[in-house]
């Protein structure tokens, strides 16, 4: 019994230095961990925050050394400029009808032809969901040209339309391709048995299967708004009339040929950039949902 009392002692004598020293290298860990992250987010926020100083600052303090600094003086009148003499106003109306335009209509396509594709049974489904998917290796700028030619013929350019349709027909191929993925894991059971209440496949989808699929409608959404948002290059070729301009090409044009005022241009910026820091704010949560889940089932 000595033995054994004694052998109890010494294993807590020694093992109480091997808990600390643990807790002593996780503390550590957690620590280098929360600096390293730290790190990263001043490096991803501090670009937004040098954007939002600066619009603020005239050219003389922009260009007299106090690029980073704080603003001697908080120049309001910059975005005052920007939303009344540079039209970021109607700048930034024209982007949201084109850009909500483009999320309502692509969100219905995608959520119809993804259903369509994955539960109804018809001879070539697959290979419609192959010719969706290979829309994804194509890159946009390169249907600038014949894009333009056919808009040209259809007699749509300089028109809300001309943006709208090419914004749609890119969105469906990733759009498609998360949904398809998310309406995998939904359970058939839970339509057979709609079915044997007497809902037909329009209630079957619109009261069973919608709802479901809000958190790829969501990740579908983001992605299609910043897409159609950003978009420089469609934009400056198909809209050749100011009052139809989006964000990007007027706040491009507020550029002068020999002299340009900085501040009201960064303030043009900053009011484009809220509208996506806002959205996404809220929808984060789904969308890291929706893509993880996605990637589990695929």
């Amino acid at each position: 019994m000595g033995e054994v009392k004694g052998q109890s002692i010494s294993r807590n004598l020694f093992s109480k230095p091997n808990r600390t020293n643990t807790k002593k290298k996780m503390n550590i860990k957690s620590i280098l961990l929360f600096t390293l992250l730290a790190v990263v987010t001043v490096i991803q926020l501090y670009p937004l925050i040098w954007l939002v100083l600066v619009s603020f600052k005239n050219n003389a303090e922009i260009f007299g050394g106090n690029v980073l600094g704080l603003p001697k003086v908080w120049n309001i009148s910059n975005y005052i400029s920007a939303l009344t003499t540079g039209n970021v106003a109607r700048y930034l109306l024209n982007s949201v009808i084109v850009t909500g335009s483009t999320i309502i209509i692509s969100s219905i396509l995608i959520a119809t032809s993804s259903y369509a594709i994955t539960r109804m049974k018809w001879k070539f489904s697959k290979l419609t969901l192959i010719i969706f998917l290979l829309g994804m290796m194509v890159p946009i700028h390169s249907t600038l040209l014949p894009l333009f030619i056919i808009l040209r013929q259809l007699h749509i350019l300089n028109t809300y339309t001309a943006l709208i349709l090419p914004y749609v027909a890119f969105a469906l191929p990733m759009g498609i391709f998360v949904m398809t993925s998310f309406l995998e894991g939904i359970p058939r059971e839970l339509e057979e048995a709609a079915c044997v209440d007497g809902c037909n496949i329009y209630q079957i989808f619109y009261k069973i299967v919608l709802p479901l699929l809000k958190p790829s409608l969501a990740t579908v959404a983001i992605f299609t708004y910043l897409s159609s948002w950003n978009e420089l290059m469609f934009a400056n070729t198909f809209l050749n009339d100011p009052k139809f301009a989006t964000l990007p090409v007027g706040i491009m044009s507020m550029a002068g040929q020999h002299a340009t005022e900085w501040g009201p241009i960064l303030a043009g910026l900053v009011i484009a950039t809220l509208p996506s820091i806002i959205l996404y704010i809220p929808l984060s949560n789904q969308v890291q949902k929706s893509l993880m889940t996605g990637a589990v089932k695929g």
